[in-house]
């Protein structure tokens, strides 16, 4: 099982070439899109690069081998929950999904939104900070372009430095992964796994009535991650940027966002029918 969150195709930040290249290195019998692959609060005929049509095409591709996808909407594709239940073979949209997997151990997954009160009262103010979080990703690729070509150094990371400087932020990540391990443990799971907060993490976190596996998939903006489970073991994935090229910024393709849209009103349609 592989499990991916947080791609945000359709934004600056996206790294799509590298997803593509990833996906089609593996073999997955189930494949779990754990919400915010689609941007769509900030979804632009504008941007819409081929590259990320690509990414598109081979889930496609994937979910024609078989391999059973689970879509689980996040807040960025949060227009999806309306269509939570839908099923068109081995594809699914949920809002959580809780899986058995081979050594009857249970996984509970979900984006983790749920937990963030900012998406509950100031919707507003975390479509904002979505902005602003796209704006410092391009910010963050010009310092890495200076800072490997002029002065030889090593990427730099502006947003992991501003949550590791914040409390706030740091306290945030904690009070979120505790919740989560809180509830799974009340409910007998043996693994709680999320997105949301571009935080690839696996690490057991206990409390007084037991202990849990919990794992973050990270992001396809800055950490390029990925859960795999294989033979009842769960690993990290991180690709690895020196393997492709930067996405081309300045890429754009309107057939393929024309495209883009057409799939969105055949998949209302289709619902509706």
């Amino acid at each position: 099982m592989v499990v991916i969150s947080d791609v945000h195709l359709g934004t600056y930040g996206c790294h799509a070439r590298e997803l593509t290249a990833y996906l089609k290195s593996i073999k997955p019998k189930t494949l779990v899109l754990n919400g915010d692959i689609i941007a769509i609060w900030q979804f632009s005929k504008r941007y819409w690069p081929s590259s990320h049509m690509k990414v598109v095409k081979e889930l496609m591709n994937i979910l024609g081998k078989g391999t059973k996808v689970y879509y689980v909407t996040g807040n960025h594709d949060e227009l999806l929950r309306r269509f939570e239940g839908f099923r068109l073979g081995s594809f699914r949209i949920v809002n959580k999904v809780v899986l058995e997997l081979q050594d009857e151990t249970k996984a509970w997954i979900f984006h983790g939104d749920v937990f963030d009160v900012t998406m509950q009262h100031s919707r507003w103010l975390a479509r904002l900070g979505a902005i602003g979080y796209d704006i410092l990703i391009l910010i963050n690729r010009m310092a890495n372009f200076f800072s490997e070509k002029i002065f030889r150094k090593g990427k730099l990371s502006l947003s992991r430095q501003i949550k590791d400087s914040v409390k706030s932020a740091v306290k945030f990540i904690n009070n979120f992964e505790q919740t989560a391990a809180d509830i799974g443990i009340a409910n007998g799971y043996n693994y709680v796994v999320c997105g949301h907060i571009h935080q690839p993490e696996i690490r057991v976190i206990s409390n007084p009535n037991g202990s849990i596996l919990y794992l973050n998939s990270g992001d396809w903006v800055e950490n390029l991650t990925a859960l795999e489970y294989n033979a009842g073991q769960w690993s990290l994935q991180r690709y690895n940027q020196a393997d492709m090229p930067e996405d081309d910024l300045t890429e754009t393709d309107p057939d393929a966002s024309s495209l883009f849209n057409n799939m969105l009103e055949e998949f209302k349609l289709l619902k509706s029918s």
